[in-house]
C-alpha cells in the first residue's frame, strides 16, 4: 500500500463526495454550465473583418479604442494633425447618434469654448467630438496630436474654427490641470474658436469639471447607419428583425461595434450562407475585443490583469475579481521586470470605472452562503461569451504569460474559500479546452499527483468542466488514469468520471466499467476503495439513474466479489442521503412507476440489507427513506410499495419490522406516526396489529 495513500486517508475520510460535487456546481461559472461551445478560431465565414484598401468615409472602429483614420489614394499620408476635410464630418453627421449628454455638453463647449469630454473606449466619444464642433458652424475643424502636452495645449488653438484633440493620453507625471484649461480658453477667445479634449475615465483631471459621455443606444447607431445606406425604412427594420442581429444587440453593444455590423449587413443577400455569416458576426466582435484589449499598448498592465481576473470571476463579487487582479499583476510585473520589487498602488481606479472599461456591470445580489444568502456586489461581463474568449485569447494568443498566469492559478487553486478554488478549476477548464497538453502538463498533472486532498479535487473539477467547455479527449485520459501507476492520478480520475456520468448519460457507462476495473486490484488502499465508493455512488446523484440501477443489479451476478462489494457499498451510501434530488426523492417521483426500476431497485436492498457486510449501512439508508416519507406523502407511498417486496422469509420481515418498531424521530423525539403506517405495509396477510 502507498504510504502516501494511508497518511491521507483520515483527510479523505474527512471529506465526502457529494459535498464536493455540490461545491463545484455552485460555484462553477455560468459561461461553462450554460453553454458547451467553445471559443477558439478568429475567422467568421472565412472571412476577416478587418479594413484593408480602398476609400471609406467613416470612422473605423478596431476594438476597445476609436481612432479617426483618413483613407485617401493608395500611398497617401494618414491625417495625424491639420484640418479635418469637409466630407469627412458630413459623413460622421449622416450617421451620427446623439448621446443622453451631448445636448449639454454642447451648451458647454459654446459657453465655455473648451470641453473635455470623459468617457470608456469605444463608446464614440471621439465621434461626439467633432460632431460638437461640427454644430458650431465653425470654418473647420482641425486635429491635434494626441500626445500634445496638457502645457502645450494654448499653442495649439491659433487658428479660428474648432479643434479636437482625441484620446489624450495622462498619467500621474501628466496630469490635466484646470490651469492648462484655462491658459488654451484664453488663446481660443483670441482667435474665436473651440477645443474639444476626449479622455478615458481618468483620476489626472485636476481641477477640470468634465462631462462625462453616455453612449447611445447600440440599436439606434445600428439603424443610423443602416438608413444611410437603404433609404428605404422596410429595408431597415427588416434587417434589424433578424434573429442574429437581435441576439447581437442584446449584449450591450458598444456603438463602434453596432457601425461594425451595419457593414456586415450591408452586404446581407438573404441567402442562409449570409444568415451564417451575421451569426458568426457575433462572436468574431468579441474574440477581436479580447485580442485588442490584450495588445493595446496603451493599456497598464493593472488593467489587462484586471480584465483576466475578471473573466475568472465573472458573476462573482467584485471584490474577488479586484483582490486576485492585484495578485495576478504582482506576477505579471515579476515576469517583466524580475529585477524589480513589484509594486501595487494601495488605491486605484473606482469600480465603476474598471467596470465600464471591462464593458462590465455590477448589482447587488443575494449571494448563497453557509449561513444563508448575503448581499454581495457582484461583477459580470455584458457579453457571457467575453470570459471564455478572453481567457483563451490570453492562453494562446500572449503565450509569453503563462508562467504569471501558471503560478497565478496555483494560488486560487490553494485558497480557502471555495468560490475561488472552484474558479480556478473553472479557468483552467478553459485553457484545456483551448490548449489540452500545455494545460494538463503545467498544472493538472501536478494537482492530480498531489498527496493532499485540495489539489486533487481542483485537478477533478478541471477535468469535469474540461470536458463540458469541448475540451476533446478527456474520457480517453480518464479511463488511462484509472489505472495509472500512482494512486493519486487514480483517485483524481476515478473522481472526475463519477462527477461527469450523471452530466453526460453518454460516460455513465465507460465511467461505472472503469470504477469496476479499479475494484478488481487488490492494491487499493482503504482511502482509494472509500472514494471508489464515494464516486460510485456519485453516478446515482442524477443523470439517467435507471441506466445506472440496471448496471449495478449486472455487477452483483457477473462480477468479481470486490465489484459486488462496491456496488452495494455504493448503492447504500446513495440512499443514505435525504438531500434535494436524493435517490429517494427520484424514485418517489419516477422509478416508481418502472417496473423495470422498482425491481432493480429492491433487488440491490435486498442484498444489502441480506449481507452482513452491508446490512448496518443499509438500515440506516432505510431510516433515512423512512424519514423522507414521514416529510413526503410520494415517498411514503413509494416506500409502502417497496418494503413488501424486500420481505422473502420470516427472517426479513423481522428486521424490517424491528427497525420500524425502534425508530426515532430524527430529533430523538417519538416514533415518528410514517413508522406505524409501513409497518402495516409488511404485515403478513391475516396477522392481527397486536401480534405483529
Amino acid at each position: 500500500m502507498d504510504p502516501q495513500a494511508t497518511a491521507a486517508e483520515p483527510e479523505e475520510q474527512a471529506r465526502e463526495a457529494r459535498a464536493a460535487q455540490r461545491e463545484l456546481f455552485a460555484h462553477a461559472p455560468e459561461f461553462i454550465l450554460g453553454s458547451a461551445a467553445s471559443f477558439g478560431g478568429s475567422l467568421v465565414g472565412g472571412a476577416q473583418h478587418g479594413v484593408s484598401g480602398g476609400s471609406v468615409g467613416r470612422d473605423v472602429v478596431m476594438g476597445a479604442k476609436t481612432e479617426i483614420h483618413h483613407h485617401g489614394p493608395t500611398g497617401s499620408p494618414a491625417y495625424t494633425s491639420g484640418e479635418i476635410p469637409r466630407e469627412r464630418l458630413e459623413a460622421v453627421a449622416e450617421v451620427f447618434v446623439q448621446g443622453p449628454s451631448f445636448a449639454h455638453a454642447l451648451r458647454r463647449l459654446r459657453e465655455e469654448r473648451v470641453l473635455v469630454l470623459r468617457g470608456a473606449h469605444a463608446t464614440g466619444r471621439s465621434a461626439a467630438a467633432l460632431m460638437l464642433l461640427h454644430r458650431l458652424g465653425g470654418p473647420g475643424v482641425r486635429a491635434l496630436q494626441p500626445e500634445t502636452s496638457p502645457t502645450a495645449l494654448a499653442g495649439q488653438v491659433v487658428h479660428g474654427g474648432g479643434h479636437v484633440l482625441c484620446d489624450m493620453p495622462l498619467s500621474r507625471n501628466k496630469p490635466l490641470r484646470e490651469t492648462h484649461l484655462y491658459a488654451a480658453r484664453d488663446q481660443l477667445k483670441k482667435s474665436g474658436g473651440h477645443l474639444v479634449i476626449t479622455v478615458e475615465n481618468s483620476p489626472h483631471l485636476l481641477g477640470a469639471d468634465p462631462v462625462v459621455w453616455e453612449p447611445p443606444d447600440a440599436a439606434d447607431v445600428l439603424r443610423a447607419h443602416l438608413a444611410a445606406r437603404f433609404p428605404a425604412t422596410a429595408d431597415v427594420d427588416r434587417l434589424l428583425a433578424l434573429e442574429p442581429v437581435r441576439e447581437f444587440l442584446s449584449h450591450g453593444r458598444r456603438p463602434s461595434e453596432a457601425a461594425d455590423l451595419a457593414m456586415g449587413l450591408a452586404a446581407y443577400d438573404g441567402t442562409e450562407q449570409a444568415l451564417e455569416r451575421l451569426r458568426g458576426f457575433s462572436l468574431a466582435s468579441v474574440e477581436k475585443q479580447c485580442r485588442d484589449w490584450l495588445s493595446d499598448s496603451t493599456l497598464s498592465l493593472r488593467d489587462k490583469a484586471f480584465l483576466i481576473s475578471l473573466a475568472v470571476f465573472d458573476e462573482a463579487p467584485y471584490v474577488l475579481a479586484a483582490e486576485f487582479a492585484d495578485t495576478l499583476f504582482v506576477h505579471f510585473q515579476r515576469l517583466q521586470h524580475p529585477e524589480q520589487p513589484p509594486e501595487i498602488p494601495v488605491f486605484g481606479p473606482a469600480p465603476t470605472d474598471r467596470l465600464d472599461l471591462a464593458r462590465a456591470v455590477g448589482e447587488v445580489r443575494g449571494e448563497a452562503t453557509d449561513w444563508g444568502p448575503v448581499p454581495q456586489y457582484l461583477a459580470r461581463f455584458t457579453e457571457p461569451r467575453m470570459p471564455g474568449a478572453l481567457l483563451t485569447e490570453v492562453w494562446t494568443g500572449h503565450p509569453s504569460t503563462r508562467p504569471a498566469l501558471v503560478a497565478w492559478l496555483k494560488q486560487l487553486a490553494r485558497d480557502g474559500r471555495p468560490l475561488v478554488r472552484t474558479r480556478a478549476a473553472a479557468a483552467t477548464a478553459l485553457l484545456a479546452a483551448a490548449d489540452l497538453p500545455s494545460t494538463v502538463a503545467l498544472l493538472v498533472d501536478g494537482w492530480s499527483a498531489s498527496p493532499s486532498f485540495g489539489p486533487r479535487v481542483t485537478a477533478a473539477n478541471t477535468l469535469t468542466l474540461a470536458h463540458l467547455s469541448g475540451a476533446p479527449v478527456i474520457p480517453q485520459l480518464l479511463s488511462q488514469w484509472c489505472t495509472d501507476g500512482h494512486w493519486a492520478r487514480r483517485w483524481t480520475a476515478i473522481r472526475a468520471f463519477a462527477l461527469l456520468a450523471p452530466l453526460r448519460p453518454d460516460l455513465a457507462g465507460p465511467a461505472l466499467d472503469a470504477l469496476s476495473s479499479r475494484a478488481r486490484a487488490d492494491n487499493s488502499s482503504e482511502a482509494e476503495r472509500n472514494n471508489l465508493i464515494e464516486s460510485t455512488a456519485l453516478l446515482l446523484s442524477a443523470g439517467n439513474r435507471g441506466e445506472m440501477l440496471a448496471e449495478l443489479v449486472r455487477l452483483l451476478h457477473l462480477d468479481t466479489p470486490a465489484v459486488r462489494a462496491l456496488a452495494l457499498a455504493a448503492f447504500t451510501r446513495a440512499c443514505d442521503n435525504q438531500e434535494e434530488g436524493s435517490l429517494v426523492e427520484w424514485y418517489a417521483e419516477s422509478g416508481v412507476h418502472s417496473p423495470e426500476w422498482t425491481r432493480d431497485i429492491s433487488t440491490l436492498w435486498y442484498a444489502a440489507l441480506s449481507e452482513r457486510a452491508h446490512t448496518r449501512e443499509a438500515l440506516s439508508a432505510l431510516r433515512t427513506w423512512v424519514y423522507v416519507a414521514g416529510r413526503r406523502p410520494e415517498a411514503e407511498h413509494a416506500l409502502a410499495l417497496l418494503l413488501p417486496t424486500l420481505v422473502r422469509t420470516a427472517a426479513d420481515r423481522e428486521r424490517l419490522a424491528h427497525v420500524l418498531r425502534t425508530l426515532r424521530a430524527e430529533d430523538d423525539g417519538p416514533r415518528p406516526e410514517v413508522a406505524d403506517r409501513l409497518l402495516r405495509a409488511i404485515r403478513p396477510a391475516g396477522a392481527a396489529a397486536t401480534a405483529f
